[in-house]
């Protein structure tokens, strides 16, 4: 059966993730040649009110598996919020790409009509399971997606639209 939701969730967290990884990736090669502490990187924010990059691919993170978990009843891995290396950032990816492969498409039925219901500091809503993924989850991924680029952008390194789309849009 198709699952729509599956279908709009899924794959555009995983490539959304898959971004960030490279960004990590290449973030770490420029410190290495620029003789840059990685660590100036993982904790540069674009204003002092926002998150670092580290903050942005923790909440990168939390939104997507946090998604998944509403849309499907599947519970996420809890994660704490304590990266701080490349690397540790980059194995909390790869925990949130794992937890997407272990939730069969078949636990997205019905997800479009289920009640996810946000009670954050923030944000307090009830939303049917399509409205909370279009209108509340995708933005907010993009957002810190958006933002993580936008921060190695500021620190010089060379990435652009292409990159941030992916290699899988091509």
């Amino acid at each position: 059966m198709h699952h729509p939701l599956y279908r709009l969730s899924v794959p555009a967290f995983h490539r959304g993730l898959g971004v960030l990884s490279t960004y990590l990736g290449k973030a770490e090669a420029y410190a290495n040649e620029k003789g840059i502490d990685p660590k100036v990187l993982i904790d540069t924010r674009l204003a002092p009110d926002m998150l670092s990059l580290a903050g942005q691919v923790q909440r990168a993170s939390d939104t997507s598996k946090g998604s998944i978990s509403r849309l499907t009843g599947v519970a996420a891995p809890r994660f704490d919020d304590t990266e701080s290396t490349i690397g540790e950032l980059q194995q909390r990816i790869a925990g949130t790409l794992a937890f997407f492969d272990s939730v069969h498409p078949a636990a997205f039925e019905g997800s479009d009509l289920r009640e996810v219901s946000l009670n954050f500091p923030t944000v307090k809503a009830t939303f049917t399971g399509e409205d909370y993924l279009l209108k509340f989850a995708l933005p907010n991924f993009y957002f810190h997606l958006a933002t993580a680029h936008g921060i190695l952008r500021q620190q010089g390194l060379g990435i652009g639209k292409t990159d941030y789309l992916g290699a899988s849009a091509w």
